[in-house]
């Protein structure tokens, strides 16, 4: 994946944005996506997210289906009134059998159950930067 990206520090880096109430998991994806020559942007609330004014740059958008405040959901619809080009990548450590098909159902691009593999998310981004590029 690294290779996909020239080291020119003038190439803009498509900007990811994830959203977890999990201080750990959080650091780990914003490592993950720097390691992939992504640019992350990490928020520990889907309020800190939308206060933030990243929607406006976001290419992609990673968020835990449960938090404090407002959930994964509501901010999915938020980002798609605004924003519906943008594609959401849900991950969860709950399994729900209502959630995930409820999830893809209202437009998400995928949703993972945590702990999930760091390729299979780092695929998951690029399916997503793709699909969305190719509209």
């Amino acid at each position: 994946m690294q290779g996909d990206f020239p080291e020119n520090e003038n190439v803009s880096r498509p900007l990811i944005a994830a959203v977890d109430d999990d201080f750990r998991l959080r650091e780990s994806i914003e490592s993950l996506l720097e390691s992939a020559g992504y640019e992350p942007a990490i928020f520990s609330s889907a309020e800190e997210f939308l206060n933030s004014g990243i929607l406006a740059t976001a290419a992609c958008v990673i968020t835990d289906v449960r938090m404090p405040g407002i959930d994964g959901f509501e901010l999915h619809r938020r980002i798609s009134a605004r924003r519906p080009e943008v594609p959401v990548i849900f991950i969860s450590a709950h399994v729900n059998p209502e959630s995930r098909p409820m999830a893809l159902c209202q437009g998400a691009f995928e949703f993972l159950y945590k702990p999930f593999d760091a390729a299979e998310l780092l695929k998951t981004v690029q399916s997503a930067l793709s699909k969305s590029h190719s509209k």
